[in-house]
């Protein structure tokens, strides 16, 4: 078999995501972006090739130099290609030959890039050693492991100038890109309202305001009774995530239904023009069967009416056929 048979590829990349936290109306809230990781076994039969568009490269452990990463978060996506010797790649087991070794990068904001700061964690069996922060401005070991590495990238001024720069030529960068695309994706949501049982005037009851895929997170959902806004006996669910980035929640207001009396859910949401109002109006049960009755008998008026046009239509046309035997043309 060809060297070139023997060799087997294992390629990953480390993608950039966003996790946004809970704001107010003013502010942004606090985001994460982070990259993901990679995972190889048996690390001392494999070479590395790795692929990035600038800034040197550092080793991921300072007695092993043959497999290189960058010294912190490079671009939105950086390629890794790890050159299998001997040993398949494995996605990282229980058993004492295998292990795994992360380099995660995390970017934080606040009030969008008003405050910003970047963590860079070096992770091997899932105890993190060795970590970049800038609000400290240098590397720190975390465990004895990480002492020679942190000592290592300190040394190195271009590295340690490069990892403080990349709050600027990463997070920030990375932060606008994403900001045009998925923080300022909107879905308008939609609204309904529904009493939680069918009872008569004057019994307690529970309307349900239910507002649903929508998105951003962000929401404001009022109580209107006859146009006084209703504060007391709201009860509301937590943001329910849809799985699709999209959300739902109910909110409750316990009333006693009087007659006349007209409820509104009032929905304020980033993706509106103008809040959306959905109205319920109290009413006796023998006004809800008069309606229905009166547009159960419009309905029926309506099917005899279309009958009766038809067979009157019939009716004007006549028979049809030859004309009788014995007449003059």
């Amino acid at each position: 078999m060809s060297a070139q048979r023997q060799m087997r590829f294992f390629s990953s990349s480390a993608d950039w995501f966003l996790s946004k936290g809970p704001s107010s109306p003013t502010k942004h809230g606090n985001i994460t972006g982070f990259y993901s990781f990679w995972q190889v076994r048996q690390i001392h039969q494999l070479q590395a090739v790795l692929t990035t568009t600038t800034f040197p490269f550092v080793s991921i452990m300072s007695w092993r130099r043959a497999l290189r990463i960058p010294g912190g978060l490079r671009a939105a996506t950086v390629t890794l290609m790890l050159v299998m010797l001997s040993t398949p790649v494995a996605e990282g087991r229980d058993s004492p030959q295998d292990f795994v070794h992360q380099f995660k990068g995390l970017c934080y904001f606040t009030n969008g890039t008003e405050r910003v700061r970047l963590v860079t964690k070096y992770i091997y069996n899932r105890e993190e050693y060795a970590r970049f922060d800038s609000d400290v401005g240098e590397y720190r070991a975390v465990t004895p492991l990480g002492r020679p590495d942190a000592k290592y990238y300190n040394s190195q001024k271009d590295i340690l100038e490069g990892t403080r720069a990349e709050l600027d030529t990463v997070c920030r960068h990375n932060y606008e890109v994403a900001y045009r695309g998925i923080l300022q994706w909107r879905v308008e949501p939609r609204v309904t309202i529904s009493p939680s049982k069918t009872e008569a005037l004057n019994h307690h009851n529970l309307l349900v305001c239910s507002v649903t895929d929508f998105y951003p997170g962000q929401i404001k959902v009022r109580w209107f009774r006859n146009d006084q806004e209703q504060t007391a006996g709201i009860v509301s669910t937590p943001l329910i995530r849809n799985g699709d980035w999209t959300f739902q929640i109910l909110v409750m207001l316990e009333m006693t239904p009087q007659r006349g009396d007209v409820y509104i859910c009032h929905v304020e949401h980033p993706s509106l023009q103008s809040p959306i109002t959905v109205e319920w109006r109290a009413q006796s049960e023998s006004a809800q069967s008069k309606m229905l009755s009166g547009i159960g008998g419009f309905v029926l008026g309506l099917i005899f009416l279309g009958l009766g046009l038809i067979i009157r239509h019939r009716s004007q046309k006549g028979p049809q056929g030859p004309p009788p035997a014995g007449l003059l043309h």
